[in-house]
């Protein structure tokens, strides 16, 4: 991502004054850009084209919770992260995102917005560190591949 190009982050919970209060939020302390859904569904359907840098979904909803929403978002998401809203002490079930889905955090309701923008930007630093860190095994693996082929050179040049 260039330094010009805003974060993004999306925002999953299927009461609008949640979404919209974490917007406004964000849109006055940050320059992320925030995209907000207030289905589970449309939210997949807005993903499939838009790469989010952070989502954060509400644990308990309509048709998907918060999970099963983060393990169809993984297949199109994969390096985004995730981040869940939980108006519930649940621990089970944060443990069994972590392992599931590659929860980065957890957040109980109500939330505190500078610890929750703290979770939101340490978010995007992961992410990013990720996003380098493949780019230099990338680089690696090309440099590895360019090694064996001039040794493949070499040995027919001294053969």
């Amino acid at each position: 991502m260039s330094d010009n190009q805003p974060y993004v982050v999306a925002v999953i919970d299927d009461e609008p004054m949640v979404t919209q209060s974490i917007k406004n939020f964000l849109a006055l302390e940050t320059d992320y850009e925030v995209l907000v859904f207030n289905s589970p569904r449309e939210a997949i359907d807005s993903l499939r084209d838009k790469q989010a840098d952070v989502v954060i979904s509400d644990y308990l909803m309509p048709d998907l919770n918060g999970i099963e929403l983060f393990l169809q978002l993984k297949e199109i998401q994969p390096h985004a992260t995730r981040i869940l809203l939980t108006g519930y002490a649940d621990k089970e079930n944060a443990i069994k995102a972590i392992n599931d889905v590659g929860l980065y955090q957890y957040i109980e309701k109500p939330w505190e917005n500078e610890d929750l923008k703290l979770v939101i930007r340490n978010g995007i630093e992961k992410r990013m560190l990720m996003k380098r860190l493949a780019e230099k095994v990338a680089e690696l693996d090309k440099a590895s591949a360019d090694l064996k082929g001039v040794y493949a050179d070499l040995l027919k040049a001294f053969k």
